[in-house]
Parts: C-alpha cells; sequence; structure tokens
C-alpha cells in the first residue's frame, strides 16, 4: 500500500524475527532475552590467565601463602622522590580539573629529553610524542587508529596477549609470525606476507621481548625498517622493558635506526622501568602522521591522565635515571637467584638477557600436559604462581614464564617447593 512502511504493513513480530535471523550484527538472541554485545569480540577467546587467576584467589582466600610468579608485577614501591611529588602536585587546585590527552607540555619535553639523553635521538615534543595510559591501552588505540575492518598485522609469536588481540578488537586480521628461531624471523616475516592478502597494513614487536626475554641488536632493528619500507607498513614496538637488562646489556630503540621515524612508533610504559605499574602512564614517541592520529583518537576518548600523575611522571623522566640502574640491578639480582636455585632443583632454564622473567621449558616428565595443566597443578599442590606459555599463542606451549617479583627469599622459598613437586613427578 502506497506510503505505508513496512513496520505497518506487516504482522506484529515479523521484523524482530527477520532482523534476528538474518542479522546477528544487531541482537544476540538467546533464552528470549536480547542481548548486546559487539561481534568484534566473540574472536577475545577466553583469556587463560583467568583460571590461575580465580585459583590463586581461592587459594588466598582459604589461607594460604601464595607466591606468585605468575604476573609481571612489580612488588616493590614506586620511589619516594616520585610518590612525594604526586602528592605535592595533587594538593593543588589547579591540577584537579581536565589535562590534555596528549600529555602536558612539560611530560612530552621530558619524553623528548629522555631519548636523546638515552638513546641520541632527536623527537619533537609537539609532533611525535603523546601520553599513554599504559601499554595496554596504547597498543590498542594505536590499531583502532591505524587499521581498518579486516586490515591485517603482522605479529610474532609468542607474544603478550595484548599484542595480539588489540589488533582483533580493531576489527583486524591478525596473522601470526613464528618468532623463533630468531635468525629465521625475516625469512618467515617475507613468507607469510607473501601469503598474505591485502598485505599487511602493521607489524607489531617488542623487545626485550615478553614473555621469551629475547634482547636484539640494533641491526634487527634496521631489517625490520627496511621490510617496513619495502611492504608500506607501520611498526608498532613495545617498549616496555628498556631499561631492564643484564650483564651490561643495553637495548636499542627503533628509532636510533636512521630513518626508522618515516615508519615506526615506539612505546615507551614507566610501569618497570620506575616501578608505576599502577600509575598507567607511558608515551608513545615516533612516525608524526601515527601520532596525529592517535592523538585524534585519543582526544574523543579521554580528557587525559590525571595531571598529577604525569607531573610525578615528569620527576622520573627528569631525576630517575640512578634509580633505573639500582631497580635493574635489583632484578638481576632476583635473576640469579632463581637461575641458581632451579638448576639446584633440576630445572635447567636459559639465563634471560631481559625483561623481568625466565622463561622456562616444562621439565619432563610434565611435558606432555601442556603449560596450563602444569601451572594449575604447581599452583594447587605449591602455592606457586607461574604463567602458562599457552596464554602467550600457540608458540608459548610448552613453557612457564616466571616473574622476578619476589624477594630472593622468597624466590628460594618458591624453588623449594617446586623442587618438592618435581621431584613428586619424576617417582610418580
Amino acid at each position: 500500500m502506497k506510503g505505508v512502511g513496512l513496520a505497518n504493513s506487516w504482522p506484529f513480530g515479523i521484523i524482530p524475527f527477520v532482523f534476528l535471523f538474518f542479522s546477528d550484527e544487531l541482537l544476540l538472541y538467546r533464552k528470549g532475552t536480547f542481548m548486546i554485545r559487539a561481534l568484534r569480540l566473540k574472536d577475545l577467546p577466553p583469556y587463560l590467565f583467568t583460571a590461575i587467576d580465580e585459583m590463586k584467589i581461592d587459594a588466598i582466600q582459604q589461607g594460604e601463602e601464595i607466591i606468585d610468579l605468575g604476573m609481571g608485577n612489580p612488588d616493590r614501591p614506586t620511589p619516594d622522590f616520585v610518590v612525594d611529588r604526586l602528592v605535592e602536585s595533587a594538593r593543588e587546585a589547579k591540577n584537579h580539573r581536565y589535562s590534555a590527552s596528549r600529555g602536558i607540555t612539560r611530560l612530552r619535553e621530558a619524553a623528548a629529553a629522555l631519548y636523546k639523553r638515552r638513546f641520541d635521538v632527536d623527537v619533537d615534543p609537539g609532533s611525535e610524542v603523546v601520553s599513554i595510559s599504559g601499554i595496554k591501552e596504547g597498543i590498542t588505540q594505536v590499531a583502532l587508529s591505524v587499521l581498518n575492518n579486516g586490515d591485517a598485522a603482522l605479529v610474532p609469536g609468542p607474544t603478550y596477549p595484548i599484542h595480539s588481540f588489540g589488533v582483533v578488537i580493531a576489527g583486524g586480521h591478525l596473522v601470526r609470525v613464528p618468532l623463533h628461531p630468531l635468525e629465521d624471523f625475516f625469512e618467515a616475516l617475507a613468507e607469510v606476507q607473501r601469503h598474505t592478502w591485502p598485505r599487511a597494513k602493521m607489524l607489531i614487536l617488542c623487545f626485550p621481548h615478553n614473555p621469551t626475554t629475547t634482547v636484539v641488536p640494533l641491526e634487527f632493528f634496521e631489517r625490520a625498517v627496511e621490510f617496513a619500507n619495502r611492504e608500506g607498513i607501520v611498526i608498532l614496538h613495545d617498549f616496555a622493558y628498556a631499561d631492564i637488562t643484564y650483564d651490561g646489556l643495553s637495548a636499542p630503540s627503533i628509532l636510533q635506526v636512521p630513518g626508522a621515524k618515516e615508519v615506526a612508533v615506539e612505546l615507551f610504559s614507566l610501569s618497570k622501568s620506575y616501578r608505576m605499574a599502577g600509575w598507567r602512564i607511558g608515551f608513545a614517541v615516533g612516525n608524526s602522521e601515527v601520532i596525529e592520529v592517535l592523538a585524534s583518537l585519543k582526544s574523543y576518548m579521554d580528557y587525559g591522565i590525571f595531571q598529577p600523575i604525569q607531573i610525578a611522571g615528569i620527576m622520573a623522566l627528569e631525576e630517575g635515571d640512578s634509580f633505573v640502574k639500582e631497580n635493574r640491578a635489583m632484578y638481576q639480582r632476583r635473576r640469579d637467584t632463581l637461575i641458581s636455585a632451579l638448576a639446584e632443583i633440576g630445572w635447567n632454564v636459559p639465563v634471560p638477557r631481559g625483561t623481568i622473567y625466565l622463561w622456562a621449558p616444562i621439565p619432563e616428565p610434565f611435558r606432555e600436559i601442556g603449560s596450563l595443566k602444569f601451572s594449575k597443578r604447581l599452583l594447587a599442590e605449591t602455592s606457586v604462581v607461574v604463567a602458562p606459555g599457552i596464554g602467550f599463542g600457540p608458540g608459548g606451549e610448552g613453557y612457564v614464564r616466571l616473574a622476578l617479583v619476589e624477594s630472593e627469599d622468597r624466590i628460594r622459598r618458591a624453588v623449594k617447593k617446586i623442587g618438592d613437586f618435581l621431584d613428586k613427578g619424576r617417582e610418580a
């Protein structure tokens, strides 16, 4: 009938049925209840660390003493000079107002000064730096800023989960690339890119690497920049462990490569270097076009990090060089303690050159049960928490990650318990 819409001409209830039947993009229907859920979330698998976290919480509630080597959550406090600056600035009413989503000017200038002092890299604080609320948020926001629905991103694996699932959240197409053996990485990268269509738009890197602890030389980044220029892609480099290296080794910034700012953005966090994990502060630095689109997205999403936190961050960046050295030395002592203690119980683990982790192959005869079951049994029988390797992607199976986030005394106690657990397994 002319002039009458479908809603008026079709029998009542037909249109909802048609939409439900043909378009799950509008609504999901389950047991008579409409449920609103973005379809992109269906591609996010259950977070594999959740099962371990739930077991840990249950054990704590039952009064058990947990030694947690699972999460990379620094146990020592943020240095006093940073906390004092936070308290001082938080008492100033002018700092209680909305801040700048890009980060206040002095924070961006402090970031640029750090890169000049530490890496001899010149950075424009106006166009090549923007603040981020931690690297997990930064990875996802860059992916949202750069990737269109279906755009491919190359992600070496195993890797920290947000490297993969930040791509998924942004609607991109996740393409995994085997990271090891490292000497074959670029051959594998080129092979995967040849078979990816449309060609990948982004490559996500992380060195020093979480979870495998790999530290690469500058030559690795030179090859990565050459690859990005040849293929016309953006490199996003997670530099969370920039300052956590051992035995006199230094980790290079990708921006030290000549011309890297034409293709690369690096994410720097204050979480590990200055023990400011819960403060959620860092910055993205590099390619001005990516920085601009990231800043544009952030302008819609936030009013900036709480200004006293930014001011405290400035204090860390400007005055914290000696603290960074002390912090690194503490982690090296813990690394040496853990490596030595594990060797004494017959668990030989490669010595990491960076990060705050050990990447440990599961001992025989437990390897056949897999990393998740091994981690669950270890927690249930010893109250020691480790992170299952499968949580870092398919390439992580067969390993567990141990974090250097307990004191040396508690590390020794944890290893004693692990040793008893392994002995029982060998006898079974």
